[in-house]
């Protein structure tokens, strides 16, 4: 790991650090997204032959029951039951979120509310490339479910034989996924987002990717939602010459074991940056401040991923901390816990987009409708002023809407 003083240049890109876009992969991926669009099912088949080096009907793109129930012969005994001790986990931390439709009416007869109501379809992309990641389908299902969304797909890359991994398929069938699809990268994120005579078109698609996948979300974004644009995975961790130097150095070579993640320690001592570099053999930066303030100045503009706070008293840097996606507060709180068991989702923003997005939540599910209701009576109190504004912005027939409530 390299060392660098809080006035490096170095700093600055890791401040900009960012989703760069390459013309190759736009344009190819604008390619794959038009023929799934025009040809659907032809073109998915003709990707997944060429990507994923699989021959399939398009009958077989659906997971059948009998795969699903095959896949609980392929795990170890003992994994359903550790799983329900996630699943409850992340449901008692996401049912204290739900939020509740509301109307007030005030003594006029003015009614305004809001109403609350789930997104009816969701698409799960699940990736399982190098491994599979399970835990994204927990991490991305349930939140989705505890918001109500009504019909959730999921899709998966198949493996060489044309299986999708039987964890992903024992974790979907638990948590009652409607549909499971073996097909993957920009070709699946376009199916799910303009729908095939096999695929169904979903309202937002969410779960994380490789260069490919995140392309296809940022071009489909706008026909469909989506969560974010996902990058490589970030850790930093502030710490001083009282934190554990086995803690740290443990946490950013776990960061390591992701492919392109940064990693980087925020320190005052000098001696614990000298420890670490000595230890710690990967890509990554030491950087080293006057004081813990200051560390906290720096981690804000850096607005990680994963942010762990291994201090005595982690609760009082808390208070000044505005800019990171989950943070792990004390030595026994590691970012494994948030990537698998804690609760909260996984799916969390990087980029240093933390700065202005949250990690996946039942908000992310929900979508609400403004209710208004006037009497003539509280449209009579307000109709100056709404007159008013209509003429400057020149608008006639907005102003005769209302002067003929009054006629």
């Amino acid at each position: 790991m390299k060392i660098i003083r809080f006035k490096s240049k170095q700093l600055e890109k890791i401040y900009n650090r960012g989703y760069v876009k390459s013309k190759r992969v736009e344009e190819r991926v604008r390619q794959i997204i038009d023929d799934v669009r025009l040809l659907g099912d032809e073109a998915l088949l003709k990707y997944t032959r060429k990507f994923d080096k699989v021959k399939l009907s398009a009958r077989q793109l659906k997971v059948c029951e009998r795969e699903i129930s095959g896949a609980y012969q392929s795990i170890t005994q003992n994994f359903v039951s550790n799983l329900k001790i996630i699943i409850e986990n992340i449901e008692r931390f996401y049912r204290r979120n739900l939020k509740k439709s509301w109307k007030k009416k005030d003594v006029d007869g003015l009614i305004l509310g809001e109403n609350y109501q789930p997104i009816e379809k969701v698409g799960v992309y699940v990736p399982a490339g190098s491994a599979p990641l399970v835990s994204t389908v927990y991490m991305s299902v349930l939140p989705a479910r505890i918001a109500g969304v009504k019909k959730i797909i999921l899709i998966s890359p198949p493996d060489k034989n044309g299986y999708v991994n039987p964890h992903i398929l024992v974790v979907a069938d638990l948590l009652k996924v409607d549909e499971i699809y073996r097909v993957g990268g920009a070709q699946g994120i376009a199916a799910l987002a303009f729908g095939t005579k096999t695929i169904p078109r979903v309202d937002k698609i969410i779960g994380p990717g490789n260069i490919y996948v995140s392309e296809a979300k940022r071009q489909v974004f706008g026909y469909v939602d989506i969560d974010m644009i996902a990058g490589p995975t970030e850790l930093v961790i502030i710490a001083n010459r009282f934190s554990d130097p086995k803690f740290i150095i443990t946490d950013l070579k776990a960061q390591a074991e992701h492919a392109g993640g940064l990693a980087v320690l925020v320190t005052n001592s000098k001696a614990l940056a000298k420890t670490v570099k000595a230890q710690v053999n990967i890509n990554g930066f030491i950087i080293l401040t006057k004081n813990i303030t200051q560390a906290i100045e720096i981690t804000n503009k850096i607005a990680p991923e994963h942010l762990e706070i291994l201090v005595q008293n982690p609760q009082k840097i808390l208070r000044d901390i505005k800019n990171a996606g989950a943070i792990f507060l004390g030595h026994y709180s590691p970012t494994a816990v948030g990537d698998y068991v804690a609760g909260p989702s996984h799916i969390l923003p990087t980029y240093g987009t933390a700065r202005f997005f949250s990690g996946l939540s039942v908000f992310d599910f929900i979508k609400s409708n403004h209710i208004i209701s006037y009497s003539k009576k509280a449209l009579e109190k307000i109709r100056e002023p709404l007159e008013k504004i209509a003429s400057i912005e020149g608008l006639t027939q907005h102003l005769d809407s209302v002067k003929v409530r009054f006629e």
